[in-house]
């Protein structure tokens, strides 16, 4: 009974931990979009299994040929570690982790190293890397 009891609070304190602590920046970022950009691919975020995320997630290349991720309109519930990832997968395996979350609203600017091929990194995500928890998603089309 005793050992029952002690897997029941283990599991509950893993599955509400990105919940309950309130971590990541809630003042609200503004980053400014280059005029100049042009979209590669956008998609518009959905809520995860452990959070609220909506607002549109942009790829964009500047005129150098650099590429960022651009979150407008954002917001996402506020937890521990939340990373800004591209992924292949909606839950996480193959990624490019672009950082911490800056904030949990406004528009937000992530650049992206190299040159992904995003037929295959389908997906923006707000993940909490600590407890392998997905708290929103953008499915990434032309």
């Amino acid at each position: 009974m005793k050992q029952l009891l002690i897997t029941f609070l283990s599991a509950t304190l893993f599955l509400t931990a990105c919940k309950k602590e309130e971590v990541t920046s809630t003042t609200p970022v503004n980053d400014t979009v280059d005029p100049n950009s042009t979209v590669v691919v956008m998609g518009n975020f959905i809520a995860g299994p452990y959070g609220s995320a909506s607002g549109l997630a942009e790829v964009r290349r500047a005129s150098n040929g650099s590429l960022t991720l651009v979150l407008k309109n954002f917001t996402v519930n506020s937890g521990p570690d939340l990373h800004v990832y591209l992924s292949k997968e909606v839950q996480p395996v193959n990624f490019i982790d672009l950082g911490l979350l800056r904030s949990v609203s406004g528009t937000q600017i992530y650049n992206i190293n190299g040159n992904p091929d995003f037929s295959q990194f389908k997906y923006a995500l707000i993940h909490c890397q600590r407890f392998n928890h997905l708290f929103g998603s953008a499915e990434l089309k032309q």
